[in-house]
């Protein structure tokens, strides 16, 4: 359905819009059940980004890696000193206006946080950065296996939630950006396209995925580490930590947390990050309109397209907003 525009309703100087693209959210109900009922049934909550517009055409990912080693991301493998300036797995263009760009995310809570905590923070980690749409199909595909302690087990797909716009923006707090007194955070906003806002939307609710909402992002350091405080995350184990380029780490200094700019940081599998609840009305907080296509013709969801419905399970979720 595509990446949609945005309109400005009030004085646009104090947003910049980073990068514009698509976002899709999927769930995986747990080992062993065919179908969730609730959200205690929900193993993991996944979120695609899919880029396709921003401040600069071209963005740099980490170098291609081989996906298909279905062990990869379970291995503690210390990512190579010698990566220098281009971070732990080396440095690729992606032009993504013309190219395909899919960040798969994975929420540590198996939900958005909740709109009316606005002070709670949910931590979420890039599992995987690819150009191969397979290797997003392969993320999101069921699983067959054996164990020793409980013999076989199955995993089910995941299940295709919700589809829509999404934006990743600066927000100069207060004033314009050119004042040096003023304050800057990044967002991830988006608005739903499917399902259609006719249906129930059970399990978009019992995961707090709105019709839109606005998060501030902010981008952990993974080399800082210290005593865990009581809103502290344990986060990923050292060896999965992203290694970013030292262009980009250098911007921590000594900061625990960086906004997301630029996006760039989302580009590097192992980001761990941060989502805050800001608000379920974008416009009246940031003075900003997303404007889809207004369609909820199947047919035309971009993640029935590029995803199929057998890698995703039901499409029941996402079309008709009940739990499969």
């Amino acid at each position: 359905m595509g990446q949609g525009e945005e309109v400005n309703t009030r004085n646009p100087s104090d947003v910049e819009i980073q990068e514009r693209g698509e976002i899709y959210f999927f769930y995986r109900p747990k080992v062993g059940k065919e179908e969730a009922h609730s959200s205690d049934d929900v193993q993991k909550m996944y979120i695609v980004l899919r880029p396709e517009s921003g401040e600069t055409s071209t963005e740099v990912k980490q170098a291609e890696d081989d996906h298909d080693d279905e062990e990869k991301n379970k291995e503690d493998v210390q990512p190579s000193s010698s990566a220098g300036t281009q971070g732990g797995h080396g440095a690729q263009e992606v032009n993504i206006e013309k190219e395909t760009l899919l960040r798969f995310i994975v929420m540590g809570k198996k939900s958005l946080p909740d709109p009316t905590k606005k002070s709670m923070p949910f931590w979420g980690f890039v599992e995987l950065v690819t150009t191969k749409i397979q290797d997003v199909k392969d993320a999101l595909k069921g699983e067959e296996y054996d164990t020793k302690t409980r013999g076989h087990r199955h995993k089910p797909p995941a299940r295709a939630l919700g589809e829509g716009m999404y934006r990743i923006l600066r927000h100069h707090v207060g004033g314009v950006k050119d004042d040096k007194k003023k304050k800057m955070h990044t967002h991830l906003i988006y608005k739903l396209e499917l399902p259609s806002e006719d249906v129930n939307e059970q399990p978009q609710e019992a995961l707090n995925v709105e019709r839109e909402a606005s998060f501030l992002i902010q981008i952990k350091n993974p080399e800082q580490t210290g005593k865990q405080g009581r809103t502290e995350f344990r986060g990923l184990q050292r060896k999965r930590r992203a290694v970013f380029p030292a262009h980009l780490q250098g911007q921590f200094g000594k900061l625990r947390y960086h906004a997301a700019d630029p996006p760039d940081f989302l580009n590097y599998e192992g980001c761990e990050f941060l989502l805050i609840s800001a608000s379920d009305d974008i416009e009246e907080e940031l003075g900003l309109d997303l404007e889809t296509e207004q369609t909820h013709d199947a047919s035309c969801s971009d993640l029935v397209n590029t995803f199929g419905v057998g890698e995703t399970g039901s499409a029941d979720a996402l079309l008709r907003g009940i739990w499969v």
